[in-house]
Order: C-alpha cells, then structure tokens, then sequence
C-alpha cells in the first residue's frame, strides 16, 4: 500500500484493527448513556396557578435549559471521542511527521464536509482534551455542568490540583466562560494556596476560606487613601469584591458597633459565609501589618461568638487586610490558633507578567513554609515517639 492510500484509509476510515483501538472501542462502548443526557421528563409543569402566559414561559425557559445542556454534553463527548480516535489511531500508529500529514488532511477534510470548528488547531485541542481527561464517563458526568467553552480555557492548565480547583469553581460558583478566563488570569489558584499556607491541619480556621493576596483593583483607588475610603469603596463595589472574597459571602454590616464594659468598638466589615455556617469579621488596615492587630481582631471574635452567633453557626473567624504583610512573622504569631488569618489586599495591579511572577514567587515561599512546618512537625513526632519508647 503506498503512502496515498494509507493516508486516505487513516483520514476516510479512522478504525484499524490494532489492539489498542479495539481496547478503545469496547471502552466507548461501555459509557453510561444515561449519565450524557437529561430527561425530558425532569420538567416541572407549572401547577394551574397565576397567568397563562408566566407558566407557559417557565415551560419554554425549562426547556431551553435542557437541550442547551443535553447539546452542550453531546458536542463535548464528541470532541472527546475525536480526539480519542485520533490519538489512539493516527498519533500512536504514525511516525511523528506522517501522523502531522494527516492530521492536516483530516482537518481539510472535515472542515469541507462540515464547516468551522474542525481545523488543525481544535483537532490538537481535542486530542489534548482526552489525554488530560482519559476517562470518558468522568466526561460525560463532568460535561452536564461545564460547556466546551469551559473545558477550551481548561486545557492549557498544566497542574491537575490547579485544573481541578477551576474545575470546582466553575461548578460552585456557576462561572461564565469570561468569569472563568478572569479567575485564572488573576492565580486564584495559587492565592488560594498562599493563604492557606497559614492555615496548618488542626486549624480553627477552615482550608479555602480565603485568598492572599486579594486583588482590589476594581475599586479604583489612588496611591493615597485613608482606611474609610477603601471601607467604603468596598460596600460600593460590593458583587466583584464578594466573587473575589470567596463562595458564598454575604455582607451583613459595615462599622459593626460592639459594646463592653460601656464602651464602643467598631468593626470595619462584618460578612457571612453560607458554606462555612459563620461569621467572617474583616479588618482593614493601611500599611505593614503589627502584632498589635491579633489581639484587636481576637477580642471581635470573642464578641461575635458570644452575642452574634446563632444556634448551628460555627465559631466566627477572622481576616485582616493589610497593604504588606511579613509572612514570617504572622507564621510564628500562629494566629489560625484564635480563627485569625492574614492577607494583603492590592488595589492596583502591576502588567501581567510581573503579577504572575509576583504571585509565582509568593506561592513559592508558600510551598516552602509548608515544607519546612512538615519537617519540624515530623521531627517533634519521631523525637516523642523515641521518648516514648526509651
């Protein structure tokens, strides 16, 4: 057979009777088919009350959404399978060069047959989008809640945690496409991991509660400003700095009056987590943080636990925002012991690059905190355990 011929079976007719291929076609023949689609028998007709045209219009939007998601997870399934097949039955059957022949050829000929979508590029796209996702039933559950739109802005992630935690957040928090590309161009990710590095097992403050540093950029603040106009900045912005605080905040107060001993103290930002089933008190504060900033936040704390925090709430916790912070020094504090985490905030933000090697070199020292309190905590273990048996 000469190279024509082969490329023509490889491009017209991609299933070759190699072992591989057939252990690929048994695989997608086994998918759960049921997990790929919605019944049309999970519409809620809308009981004989109210206006016509109100329950006729809650039918059609029901329905909308249905095949908007069925369509959305059988075009995902397959650009999954495309890029299955080819895979399996060009790349890994073809020497380098020959295999990028007809990968061209396929894609010449798909983009006739069926138009935009299926040029060279979306085909790698997709070849990529079944290696980091080998497991088509994953696929298939995964896609009724993220579009192929999603999954595009994914794929280039190259860590699994990272893509994993996008992955959730799209889910929880109902991202858009463009909400999704803003969250990762801004390292959620590797924020959420920086502020957590404070936060050992054992904890009172729980893991991915919050972000370090936080980016306030969309205030729209100046090089100067005093502590009221950045509080009052964020009541005025309020949607972008809750989808930047976290998932689920809701903003209960501003300048939170606390009463004791006859005299008043106020809170700069009071806001409730639905997740978390508690209070968040927030501190804000211009310039270095101080020591001196542990024992105020602890004493709001104790305050909210014992006159704010209803019946099945969790402790109150809290977050002071500072402008620099030493992360040395809040380590030895071991504030997460009083429910006290610490973040900076930035209200102007430097070109992309410099932020992504900003956060990079932050989320480094981070890792290595980390390390370093596994060490010491592994060592004290082996040190009572020799105790123990000496």
């Amino acid at each position: 057979m000469n190279d024509s011929k082969s490329k023509n079976r490889h491009t017209a007719d991609v299933l070759p009777n190699s072992k591989e291929a057939q252990n690929y076609a048994v695989a997608s023949s086994s998918v759960d088919t049921k997990s790929q689609s919605m019944n049309i028998s999970d519409l809620k007709i809308p009981v004989r009350d109210g206006a016509l045209v109100d329950r006729v219009s809650s039918l059609i939007e029901q329905t909308r959404s249905i095949v908007t998601r069925q369509a959305n997870a059988a075009l995902t399934l397959m650009n999954w399978h495309i890029g299955r097949m080819i895979d399996v039955e060009v790349l890994n059957e073809s020497r380098a060069e020959h295999a990028t022949e007809l990968v061209a050829s396929l894609a010449q000929q798909l983009t006739a047959k069926f138009g935009r979508g299926f040029d060279r590029t979306n085909l790698y796209r997709m070849v990529r989008f079944s290696q980091v996702y080998p497991d088509s039933r994953f696929v298939a559950s995964l896609a009724q809640q993220i579009s192929w739109t999603h999954f595009r802005e994914l794929l280039p992630i190259s860590d699994d945690e990272a893509r994993n935690f996008y992955e959730r957040e799209t889910i929880e928090r109902k991202l858009s496409v463009r909400e999704l590309r803003y969250a990762i161009s801004r390292k959620a990710f590797e924020r959420r991991k920086i502020a957590d590095a404070q936060i050992p097992d054992g904890s009172d403050v729980p893991l991915d509660t919050f972000r370090d540093p936080m980016l306030l950029d969309m205030l729209g603040l100046k090089d100067t400003y005093l502590e009221r106009d950045l509080e009052e900045a964020i009541v005025r912005a309020l949607e972008p700095v809750l989808l930047e605080a976290g998932r689920g905040w809701t903003f209960v107060a501003r300048q939170k009056r606390m009463t004791f001993d006859g005299d008043d103290y106020y809170l700069d930002l009071l806001f409730y987590s639905r997740p978390l089933k508690r209070l968040i008190a927030v501190e804000l504060k211009i310039g270095k943080f101080k020591p001196s900033y542990k024992g105020q936040m602890d004493f709001y704390l104790k305050w909210l636990d014992k006159n704010e925090r209803e019946s099945g709430e969790e402790p109150p916790i809290g977050l002071i925002l500072c402008t620099e912070a030493n992360r040395e020094q809040i380590e030895l504090l071991e504030m997460h012991k009083d429910g006290i985490v610490v973040a900076e905030y930035w209200t102007a933000l430097p070109p992309k690059a410099d932020l992504e090697a900003k956060i990079r070199e932050i989320y480094r020292e981070a890792q290595e905190r980390i390390a370093r309190r596994q060490i010491t905590t592994a060592a004290a273990k082996d040190s009572d355990d020799y105790s123990a048996h000496s």
